[in-house]
């Protein structure tokens, strides 16, 4: 697969990994970030977007507003489990299971965040970590859509997916490290 996404032979990686010198680069935000009343009455006032993350997601569904696709591995940053039963609403429409190692953008992530807005949309679960799936949201969410994704210690970050931002993703993506890595059966 190639750093787009799409298929192009079988000896293609099927992971990116962010190399350790490109790392300040990838922590760099690259939409607006809101923090507490703020960020919940933006997320409100959202029209079609997608989450990634177990804190934004279950706040989106909380406040009321299910995300088109919401990517999850049921864990926050400290490594606290988060309960599976506060994405209930968002399961109820499609849900979606896959390996995403930490540290890496697996081909398997990127096709599930497009096989899920294509069949309308619903919550993938990551065993794994999901941190890197907002760039896979940005590559395939409509454009006009919002994908918004937690920073901890920050905020909660709105970015507007166009050409601009999905240019943007993609020049991320060529300058990860390709892979190709056994995520098992």
């Amino acid at each position: 697969m190639r750093a787009d996404g799409t298929p192009s032979g079988s000896s293609e990686p099927t992971a990116w990994v962010i190399p350790d010198s490109r790392r300040a680069l990838f922590a760099q935000r690259y939409g607006p970030v809101y923090a507490g009343e703020e960020a919940e009455r933006r997320i409100r006032e959202l029209a079609v977007f997608a989450s990634c993350g177990d804190i934004v997601t279950a706040t989106a569904i909380r406040l009321g507003r299910l995300p088109l696709v919401g990517i999850v591995d049921f864990k926050t940053q400290r490594n606290e489990p988060v309960d599976p039963a506060g994405f209930a609403a968002l399961a109820a429409r499609r849900r979606r299971s896959v390996r995403n190692p930490a540290g890496m953008l697996t081909a398997a992530l990127r096709t599930a965040v497009r096989t899920l807005i294509s069949e309308g949309g619903g919550l993938l679960e990551v065993d794994g970590e999901e941190d890197l799936g907002s760039l896979a949201l940005v590559e395939s969410m409509p454009a006009g859509a919002t994908v918004i994704y937690g920073i901890p210690g920050a905020g909660v970050s709105f970015v507007t997916v166009d050409a601009a931002t999905r240019d943007h993703v993609q020049e991320l993506i060529a300058l990860m490290e390709p892979r190709s890595v056994d995520l098992g059966a």
